[in-house]
């Protein structure tokens, strides 16, 4: 139903005919193909304000039927008020036909489009807050929020991940523009998502858990010492237990939190796995307090300010290849200093007032934190 039609008719019968939680099956043309998802209006929404969007991925090979069927989200979303949207992947080719969101190389597949797309389309049917669009998804799913959370992060606000880690090419490419919340579920014992990243013919396909929470803590300005905690162990029967890590800023903002299920497997918790928690539950509770702003409510040390390019310093290009060029207008010399993402110094050097030629010809393709004077900038290396 269009906004103007649902305005029209909420002056001719009124709300309670509108409320009604609505499962529909919907179908959107994009890039050659027709789409299939799953749309639930939940009975909370009478369409006189503008409410979340949130997105829920099923894992490889699956379908929106047996995801639905195991991580139903929709009486939380009943009483959130918010719209809750359950995707189809297509089949990979390179993966047997394997219905998977994030395609085996080489490939030129990319979801990201669709995503935003979809966005687009139920936004132009329905109140949504496009502030509040949020992603999360289990095992290849969960690994799929990741590359969205960076690609499409002008779009999603946080994101939660369930039975799965960063992808290194996703991790080496990723370049957020504001403080995003991220959410890890994840079981040490997980055979299928190893929690120590998976490394073969000496390249890493998977960063380890630690690797993952560091990116996103850095990547957000968090203390990198944790708060932990422990969760009543209230299920005895499901052989694991579980630890609640938080990061966060200098102001109290936290914005990287992980569930660190010992012991456990491949699983959603509280649907099947560990009992001790409700992952469908913890997504909501955790991604819901953020905006394309940060944590609502709470005084931030914003990326946007720590990166802004300041009229002091400008670098280009970015991404880069090679070379990096550091403008600036320095009255005395300064140094620059490149760490990686995870703050391991790499390399430093001074700089002149004006243009200043960095060759980093000899350093990984991927993600850095460049500091000139008091200044810190995030660049890429890309071929």
């Amino acid at each position: 139903m269009k906004k103007s039609l649902l305005i029209l008719a909420l002056s001719l019968i009124g709300a309670p005919a509108i409320n009604a939680q609505t499962l529909l099956n919907q179908t959107l043309m994009h890039d050659g193909n027709n789409r299939e998802y799953a749309l639930y209006i939940p009975a909370s929404y009478d369409g006189s304000q503008e409410v979340p969007l949130l997105f829920n991925f099923h894992g490889g090979g699956g379908n929106i039927a047996e995801h639905l069927s195991s991580v139903d989200m929709r009486p939380i979303a009943d009483t959130a008020n918010f719209i809750l949207v359950y995707p189809q992947a297509v089949p990979d080719p390179g993966n047997g036909g394997s219905t998977s969101w994030m395609h085996k190389e080489p490939t030129t597949f990319d979801d990201v489009p669709f995503v935003e797309a979809l966005i687009d389309a139920i936004s132009a049917e329905y109140m949504i807050d496009n502030n509040r669009v949020y992603v999360c998804g289990y095992s290849l799913g969960g690994e799929f929020t990741y590359e969205l959370a960076c690609s499409l992060n002008n779009r999603i606000a946080a994101a939660g991940a369930v039975a799965r880690t960063m992808q290194g090419e996703t991790y080496n490419n990723c370049a957020p523009q504001h403080p995003t919340g991220v959410l890890t579920i994840l079981g040490t014992a997980d055979f299928i998502s190893d929690y120590n990243g998976i490394t073969f013919g000496g390249v890493q396909y998977y960063m380890s858990a630690d690797e993952t929470h560091q990116y996103w803590v850095s990547a957000n300005n968090c203390d990198a010492n944790p708060t932990v905690s422990a969760i009543a162990n209230t299920n005895t029967s499901d052989g694991s237990t579980v630890e609640r890590y938080t990061w966060a800023d200098a102001s109290g903002c936290i914005y990287v939190e992980h569930l660190k299920v010992i012991n456990g497997g491949h699983d959603w918790p509280g649907a099947f796995g560990n009992m001790d928690i409700d992952a469908s539950q913890e997504i909501w509770k955790f991604v819901s307090g953020y905006n394309l702003s940060g944590l609502i409510g709470c005084a931030t040390n914003s990326i946007e300010n720590e990166w802004s390019f300041e009229d002091e310093v400008q670098v280009f290009p970015n991404p880069f290849k090679e070379d990096l060029h550091i403008e600036s207008s320095f009255q005395k010399a300064q140094n620059y200093a490149l760490y990686s993402i995870l703050g391991k110094h790499i390399m430093n050097g001074p700089i002149q007032s004006g243009s200043t030629l960095v060759n980093l010809s000899a350093i990984p393709d991927g993600v850095y934190i460049l500091k000139v004077g008091d200044q810190t900038f995030k660049v890429i290396k890309r071929k």
